[in-house]
């Protein structure tokens, strides 16, 4: 690889958009991999014999939990090593535990390779970051973000209709191999075709020579910038319930609508693209260009979506027609994204050049361990516990939904009255459990408001380089 700001020139447009390009190729297959779970989530729990508590573990915390702590000294090593061949080694790692998923035999065996997975995505976001804020001035970060990010609705859709369709043709373990081969090709790609600008680039490369900054220090910054605590806060709060429905999107399909699993994620792919894509573009090219007039719109914005995205959950979820539910999704889904690239910028837009990988990490920490972790094991657990409720409420007495719905599901030969009330259990305790989580999404926007109130004055007070 050629030295940092070799090669071709790193402020031009054309490296610009072969940065945006590559990158939104990562992001497609880092959120690939995630989709690929939430698409067949519902078939590996009747195949390994899970329970929403333990299908909610997997793709919350057994995942977070290793890429939220890994997070920090990634990004301390971002703020001092080449940042392209940390997201070359990251894409490798994350695509070969994703292979590994796919040969998987037991709750413990798919303990470790999620846990894996998260190992391997622990290296992508913080140098993602951290290299746009170097490439693209602060009135354009939000968008570039978003660009990118815009690998994510492509993978939520790639994931999804390929978890359906094997999961209907062959294997749900055959899904995962076909996510993992590209990713592994991919990093390969990466560091040909990517450079390492120099520090503070679009600022001059003047924070090139100068000594990056210690965790402590960054910890320090964030606690003494309101509105930068406030927008980890909202961005945690948001993405707790934005991955608890997105990981149990097409459970609830298949529920609640009775939607067969290669259905059930189809229509969950094509509801996660269309409300990713427009939620970020509308988000990320809204604030940014409203805020030439009034920098705070970078937190308006996302709070209004978010205010508008709650209630419009909760009718989703409750709705009786399909139809009626997927305009909802759509439409709610749209809403809540406009939050995630604006709340990107403002966080570069509030540190210096030698600090932004870090205190990307720590936003990384925040919301992987208390979003990405909590947020699906907590609608896992909660599901399980109304779907028992549901389930002794019911007029079937015989036996409890743990011994008598192993998977939640009935056995093969079992009662059609039994049948028929595992079914029912298992749909309300998801919809009842999704519902109560909306209430995080009003407390997002709560804070998205309070960080609005220092915003100006804080990107004035941010750190020298």
């Amino acid at each position: 690889m050629a030295a940092a700001g070799s090669g071709p020139d790193l402020a031009s447009s054309a490296y610009r958009t072969r940065f945006i390009c590559v990158l939104f190729l990562v992001a497609t297959f880092n959120f690939a991999d995630r989709s690929v779970f939430a698409a067949t989530a519902q078939t590996i729990k009747a195949d390994l014999g899970l329970d929403d508590g333990q299908l909610g573990l997997l793709q919350g915390l057994v995942f977070a939990s290793l890429y939220s702590v890994l997070g920090l000294p990634v990004g301390w090593l971002a703020e001092r090593v080449n940042r392209v061949r940390i997201i070359a080694v990251s894409v490798g790692v994350w695509s070969t535990m994703t292979l590994l998923c796919g040969r998987v035999h037991s709750f413990p065996q798919i303990f470790l390779a999620r846990a894996g997975v998260g190992v391997g995505e622990a290296g992508y976001m913080a140098p993602t970051n951290s290299l746009a804020a170097d490439l693209f001035p602060p009135q354009r970060r939000a968008t570039a973000m978003a660009l990118i990010m815009l690998g994510s609705p492509a993978g939520s859709l790639l994931g999804a209709l390929s978890g359906g369709w094997f999961a209907e043709n062959g294997s749900w373990r055959d899904a995962f191999v076909a996510m993992a081969i590209p990713g592994l090709l991919l990093a390969i790609v990466v560091p040909l075709v990517l450079r390492e600008p120099a520090r503070g680039l679009v600022e001059g490369g003047q924070a090139a020579g100068v000594r990056a900054a210690g965790f402590m220090e960054v910890l320090r910054h964030i606690w003494a910038t309101p509105a930068l605590r406030w927008v980890m806060i909202a961005g945690t709060l948001a993405q707790f319930g934005m991955t608890a429905i997105s990981q149990f999107m097409a459970p609830f399909l298949a529920r609640t609508h009775q939607l067969a699993p290669g259905r059930a994620a189809t229509v969950f792919g094509l509801i996660s693209a269309a409300s990713l894509t427009l939620g970020l573009l509308l988000g990320a090219l809204g604030t940014d260009r409203a805020g030439r007039h009034d920098r705070r719109w970078s937190a308006w914005g996302p709070a209004i979506g978010l205010a508008c995205a709650a209630p419009l959950y909760m009718l989703a979820f409750n709705q009786r027609t399909l139809s009626g539910t997927v305009i909802l999704l759509l439409t709610a889904g749209m809403a809540l994204l406009c939050y995630y690239g604006p709340a990107l910028g403002m966080i570069q837009n509030m540190v210096g050049p030698r600090m932004r990988a870090t205190a990307a990490a720590v936003y990384a920490v925040s919301y992987g361990l208390l979003g990405l972790g909590l947020g699906p094991t907590f609608a896992g657990y909660l599901s399980e516990g109304l779907a028992r409720r549901s389930f002794a409420a019911g007029s079937f007495t015989a036996g409890s939904f743990a011994e008598l719905c192993r998977g939640g599901r009935a056995a093969a030969g079992a009662p059609s009255d039994l049948v028929q009330a595992c079914a029912r259990a298992s749909a309300e305790g998801l919809q009842g459990s999704l519902t109560a989580i909306m209430v995080v999404f009003l407390l997002a926007a709560l804070a998205f408001l309070l960080a609005a109130r220092t915003y100006r004055d804080d990107i004035h007070l941010r750190c020298t380089p």
